[in-house]
């Protein structure tokens, strides 16, 4: 590669990726039982598959007990474990993550915010509006508007 043989960019570009790839998953498989936060959650099976279900059906109205039996628990285990892994329950995890879904939407896309709010998982503009001032503190229109000025 070092001698610039044809094919060694995308080799190496490769390799990167690969070493990357290795690093997350040393780090992933490091973290100790009382670490928290969406990397422990995803090294936790029974975590890591709920929040694939709550990313995967982003507009789904899920409730902790639909979560729970999904992944074979009760209400109050699963609920606890993700908690005790991820720092916080499974809905305000939820909620949040919608939030930023928007907020990406928001940034990237010309859909009108009623749209992403329903993309997002909310039956009303209102009700999305609402949730998004309250976790950004700003509206979603302005938000949209101040983050298109500024640079990515």
């Amino acid at each position: 590669m070092a001698a610039g043989r044809k094919g060694s960019l995308p080799l190496l570009a490769q390799l990167a990726e690969c070493l990357f790839i290795e690093a997350v998953r040393r780090y992933i498989e490091s973290i100790q039982p009382h670490e928290r936060g969406w990397l422990a959650g995803f090294a936790d099976p029974v975590i890591g598959e709920a929040v694939n279900l709550l990313h995967a059906k982003r507009d789904h109205h899920w409730t902790v007990d639909e979560l729970a039996s999904q992944l074979g628990l009760s209400r109050s285990a699963f609920a606890e474990r993700f908690a005790r892994i991820m720092g916080e329950p499974p809905m305000r995890y939820f909620g949040r993550q919608r939030l930023r879904f928007a907020a990406q939407q928001l940034r990237g896309s010309h859909e009108t915010v009623a749209r992403i709010g329903f993309q997002a998982g909310y039956e009303s503009e209102a009700a999305f509006n609402r949730a998004f001032k309250r976790e950004f503190g700003i509206a979603s229109a302005a938000w949209r508007i101040r983050s298109a000025a500024s640079p990515l």
